[in-house]
């Protein structure tokens, strides 16, 4: 007599065996992910309604699984390659956005796009017309189909209730509620040693993924570039702009009591023994750091968006207005440049830079070339504009031509993650690629404001 224990041990056995195989087809069609696709282990719970994962395990409740096999297999293919693109896009360990709903639905869309793009025999099946109609209206509004550019464009698109249920039909075939991301008492605290450690497991695993496709770059067709692309755009190293901006700091004195040159036991002493004749009196002048002389120069083409200029001007703006790195006077000037430079704005004080960016407007809108900006500064500082000039800060999406010689000043291209090109960018300059989000620090109170729902969840 069979046994609710035995049967329990069968179903557990067949999924094992249907996800077995299910990991060998994938690895048939994309080898590059063979590291990935063997680091979850195969759970079998009733505790969830359908599948998930934890990042350590891929959860599969036995019969949505066996129902899923019999209907097609390659929705089960889908499914684990579904579970191992959260992982590799560390989506599982990402902090949950003010709409939970869009932002897990964009996680959802941004890893069954990835799929589609395979076109693998071990994934491929017929699509929805409203599914490729909702993609090409994504890519209207967005060059990079990732997770966090899929939710800003949500977001501005402010679908209702209906339209969001009917998204979440299409795109989600998982359940997130073992994400280590998702903390229900709290989910803005940050991850806990063991999800760090998990999340450090699969960065790792993802950057060897890469360079395993790029070793054999030759072998590799369209259907595994999408891929890689986004890979390479999810484990580019994020920099703190204002830890970067830091760097053009220079070493000056300045009138100012330095608390850490004084001490008060002779200062007492002194006091004490020879009336009021302290032994030593504090310090007029302290070395510090501070930023007094650079260049930022704007790429004003048709590619760059005045609003994402305007977040980047804020942002460095809030920086310089720190007493810590700015000096009271300052020689900074801000060009706008396409094919040529097209403005010239100098700032000298706190004053100039706040009367500048309440009266910002973008000019040009042209084709990109780096080189006259470049010529422009080498004449400011022939003319003696500068005396010493720290850098040049050059935001643009790095579609241009650049020049071949370095200039006597450090220099620094900064991206927009999602539209960035940093392929052509000189050994001798810096580069830095800021997600977008950090840029324009999500303007969360506007972007928020887009709906209204009592519950965010539907």
């Amino acid at each position: 007599m069979t046994t609710a224990e035995d049967l329990a041990n069968r179903f557990v056995k067949v999924s094992q065996e249907i996800l077995t195989g299910s990991r060998n087809e994938l690895y048939f069609d994309m080898h590059y992910l063979g590291l990935a696709l063997s680091s979850l282990s195969f759970v079998a719970s009733t505790d969830i309604d359908s599948f998930g994962t934890d990042g350590r395990s891929l959860v599969v409740h036995p019969k949505a699984l066996a129902d899923l096999f019999e209907k097609n297999r390659r929705l089960v293919n889908r499914v684990y390659l579904h579970e191992v693109y959260h992982c590799l896009f560390r989506h599982i360990f990402k902090p949950v956005r003010h709409s939970k709903t869009l932002w897990m639905l964009a996680c959802d869309m941004a890893v069954e796009f990835l799929i589609d793009d395979g076109h693998f025999r071990s994934t491929r099946i017929a699509h929805s017309q409203y599914r490729s109609r909702l993609r090409a209206e994504l890519e209207k509004r967005t060059p990079v189909l990732n997770a966090e550019c899929i939710y800003r464009q949500l977001v501005l698109m402010a679908p209702d209730r209906g339209e969001a249920a009917r998204m979440k039909a299409e795109f989600s075939v998982d359940d997130h509620s073992l994400w280590p991301s998702l903390n229900p008492a709290n989910p803005n605290s940050p991850l806990p040693p063991a999800a760090l450690k998990l999340r450090n497991k699969w960065d790792d695993i993802s950057k060897k993924t890469q360079t395993q496709m790029e070793s054999f770059s030759t072998e590799m067709s369209q259907k595994d570039s999408d891929f890689l692309e986004q890979t390479k755009v999810e484990n580019r190293k994020k920099y703190d702009y204002r830890s970067f901006l830091r760097k053009f700091a220079a070493l000056r004195e300045e009138m100012h009591v330095d608390p850490d040159t004084f001490d008060y036991v002779l200062y007492t002493f002194g006091l004490s023994h020879y009336g009021n004749m302290p032994l030593i009196e504090p310090q007029e002048f302290r070395e510090v750091k501070k930023i007094d002389e650079f260049v930022i120069v704007i790429d004003v083409s048709m590619s760059v968006t005045g609003a994402l200029v305007h977040a980047f001007l804020e942002e460095t703006y809030s920086i310089l207005s720190e007493s810590e790195s700015y000096l009271h006077k300052v020689n900074i000037r801000i060009l706008q440049c396409d094919e040529k430079v097209l403005s010239d704005e100098k700032i000298t004080s706190q004053k100039d830079l706040k009367t500048y960016m309440e009266h910002f407007e973008l000019n040009g809108q042209g084709g990109t070339d780096f080189r006259p900006a470049f010529d422009y500064v080498a004449d400011l500082i022939r003319k003696k504009e500068f005396r010493n000039l720290r850098g040049l800060l050059y935001f643009t999406d790095g579609k241009g031509i650049y020049p071949k010689k370095k200039p006597p000043y450090e220099t620094a291209f900064i991206f927009c993650e999602e539209s960035a090109d940093d392929r052509q960018v000189p050994p001798w300059a810096m580069k830095l690629i800021l997600p977008r989000e950090d840029i324009e620090q999500e303007k969360d109170a506007l972007l928020d404001s887009a709906f209204v729902w009592p519950k965010d969840q539907l």
